[in-house]
């Protein structure tokens, strides 16, 4: 059996769309946790089975090709299947006095915490994977009504570009739609 060990393009880019305009296309769909990692063995939508060992720390995007055959008019891309994640910004919190934003970050902390959400915090940014319902992270958040943060719910694809592969790991590598949230 052939293992796979590099990404060919990606199909978002003008140069492969043409290619794969008139190709048939076979589709692999990664979730979360496998997603992040650079080996994993998955089977396609047509029930083929690919193993894939990428070099450390290749990041998979989503449309990346894996395989490209222009004779049989065939590819195999990747795509991502990766959930919501809560962005909250803290960015406003910067003209603040020190006392101010050291209030307002314990309560966020608080409130993430208590949950036991999962979260990266990148510059100004607080990234949260969605775990629980989207209804309840909404309600967590509008309960604390915490003063001069903005949040809103982004796919998860999209914040991809933006984290290192550790802190990837640490936002989808543990999310699932299982709750990680306990009562008291």
């Amino acid at each position: 059996m052939e293992v796979f060990t590099e990404i060919l393009g990606n199909a978002h880019s003008p140069e492969w769309h043409d290619k794969l305009h008139n190709c048939h296309v076979e589709t692999i769909f990664l979730d979360q946790w496998t997603a992040q990692k650079s080996r994993f063995l998955v089977k396609s939508d047509h029930g083929n089975e690919f193993p894939v060992a990428l070099k450390r720390g290749t990041k998979v995007e989503d449309g990346d090709i894996l395989v490209y055959d222009p004779e049989k008019k065939e590819a195999v891309v990747i795509r991502l299947d990766l959930s919501n994640v809560l962005v909250i910004e803290l960015d406003a919190l910067k003209t603040l006095a020190s006392e101010e934003i050291i209030r307002i970050s314990l309560e966020l902390g608080h409130a993430i915490g208590n949950q036991h959400w999962p979260a990266v915090v990148k510059g100004t940014k607080v990234y949260v994977p969605l775990t629980v319902d989207k209804k309840v992270m909404l309600s967590v958040m509008e309960t604390h009504n915490i003063d001069k943060i903005s949040y809103s719910f982004q796919p998860g694809n999209e914040i991809i570009p933006y984290l290192a592969p550790h802190e990837l790991r640490r936002l989808f590598g543990g999310a699932s739609h299982e709750s990680h949230s306990h009562v008291h």
